[in-house]
């Protein structure tokens, strides 16, 4: 996967732009359809953690090639117990 880092609409506060693209790689990561909030445009979201455990909350759009990070942050607490509650009941 390929990511356009040209121009980026927003600025990592505590992460990186490499720990991003890692949680796009994470095994666990949750790639959600938002509602119909976003009717006109291909946006989704992820729910992922980098390697060093930063879990990140990430707004994207992709061609199924090229990736293009609209926003990127810390996942809130309820994002994060969510994260991790999907992930337990895949592994039971």
């Amino acid at each position: 996967m390929d990511f356009n880092w040209n121009n980026p609409t927003f600025s990592p506060e505590g992460f990186s732009f490499q720990e991003i693209e890692e949680a796009f790689e994470d095994p666990f990561g949750l790639r959600l359809l938002p509602d119909d909030s976003f009717p006109a445009t291909n946006r989704f979201f992820l729910l992922g953690k980098s390697t060093r455990g930063t879990r990140l909350f990430c707004v994207f759009r992709t061609d199924g090639k090229n990736y293009r990070v609209i926003a990127a942050r810390k996942m809130l607490q309820e994002e994060a117990l969510f994260y991790e509650q999907i992930n337990a009941e895949a592994l039971q």
